[in-house]
């Protein structure tokens, strides 16, 4: 019986869904422009295996002397770049695509004993992940369930959340971004049979809704809790303006981390936060007209505030899938938002040009900026959830 479940849940796809009972009407001038920009993508990528050393991952642009960061496997962002990979992979059928994740992902595998992370979700489910649903090689199962359980060492019941850092002042911080981490765990849960792994991921998101979200639908970045007693101490920020602001990068986070756990679940509770988070950006009246976000939507000095690319890819993807669950004229109202958002971020304005940016895709995005660190730059995120935004928008529109 569990082999036959294994089985079933591997034919279904991991990143990008097969069947829902909505899609989106095409816009034939986008999808013709989604295909230009996946080759371009493929072209682009084709440089970049040529420039990145065998022994590091790809991150961003270096701004003291425009050169190219890249950074080992434990660092978050490190599953980015196979995850992309295999993307382009499906989209070219390229073999040099696949080479190029599997070789990356030899980097990465190790990080699925590091239980001093919360962001193994980002690190393995998206190479790894994308590596089962593609191949069908069962060995990358093992791989995900122990990373599943690494992941979960890091849950703190009395508190009901995973913690995020072991850095810093804090004493048990709990950063929005988590939120993406969980589908890691509703995976495992599907393919093991064992129910606390889903059993925790919606613990976390429902301990996030209460104390993550402010009456407007806004998102704290950092939580910290009394580990003791799971109460709150403080909300703050670490990467947005200000602890009372609105980083726009978070608010794209739980907008697709909750857009994922409705489709995991069916809890209509976390579909009712995904359409109150996406009006709250779609919304917001700091928002540029090209839906482009500020890097925070209440960052000093907008109109000429930065923008941030991936927060608007981010948003792009989760708003596709969105569109599926809702009633017909907020799916609506989502596909065109992300249309629009796609369209932009095709543009010259956004999307780069072959051999240059260090082959990264897209341009303008921004890391942390009360850090001065990765501020407007290519981030390797940026692509991962453009491309997949891409890739779905060719597979819903009809």
């Amino acid at each position: 019986m569990k082999k036959n479940l294994f089985f079933t849940v591997l034919l279904l796809p991991v990143m990008i869904l097969q069947s829902y009972a909505q899609s989106g009407k095409a816009d034939k001038v986008l999808l013709a422009k989604a295909d230009e920009t996946l080759q371009f993508a493929a072209r682009q990528y084709k440089h970049m295996m040529t420039h990145v050393p065998d022994s590091v991952l790809p991150r961003t642009t270096d701004t003291r002397d425009g050169s190219l960061m890249t950074s080992n496997s434990t660092w978050w962002t490190s599953g980015f770049y196979p995850g992309t990979s295999w993307y382009l992979y499906e989209y070219t059928k390229d073999p040099a695509f696949k080479a190029e994740a599997l070789k990356r992902m030899a980097l990465v595998e190790k990080e699925q004993y590091n239980t001093h992370t919360h962001d193994l979700g980002f690190m393995m489910y998206c190479p790894f992940g994308n590596a089962l649903r593609i191949t069908g090689d069962t060995a990358y199962k093992t791989i995900l369930l122990t990373s599943a359980k690494s992941l979960s060492t890091r849950f703190n019941p009395t508190i009901g959340c995973i913690k995020s850092w072991d850095h810093g002042t804090w004493k048990f911080p709990v950063i929005i971004d988590n939120m993406m981490n969980l589908e890691l765990l509703t995976w495992a849960s599907k393919v093991s049979g064992d129910k606390k792994f889903a059993a925790i991921a919606r613990t976390h998101a429902n301990t996030t809704i209460k104390n993550h979200y402010r009456p407007d639908y806004s998102s704290f970045h950092v939580v910290d809790y009394d580990p003791a007693t799971g109460a709150v101490l403080q909300r703050k920020t670490h990467q947005g303006a200000a602890d009372s602001s609105a980083w726009s990068r978070g608010q794209a986070w739980g907008l697709y981390g909750y857009t994922m756990m409705y489709r995991e679940t069916k809890d209509k509770a976390y579909l009712e936060q995904a359409r109150h988070i996406a009006d709250y950006i779609l919304q917001n009246p700091n928002m540029p007209a090209d839906l482009i976000p500020y890097w925070d939507y209440n960052a000093p000095g907008i109109p000429n505030a930065l923008r941030d690319v991936s927060a608007a890819s981010v948003a792009a993807s989760a708003l596709l899938e969105l569109s599926r669950y809702t009633n017909k004229a907020d799916g609506k109202r989502y596909w065109n938002a992300a249309e629009k958002m796609l369209t932009n971020l095709c543009s010259p304005a956004y999307l780069a040009k072959e051999g240059e940016n260090n082959d990264f895709i897209l341009m303008h995005s921004v890391g942390s900026l009360p850090h001065k660190s990765e501020v407007d730059v290519p981030l390797t995120y940026a692509d991962y959830y453009f491309v997949e935004a891409l890739l779905r928008y060719k597979q819903w529109a009809k």
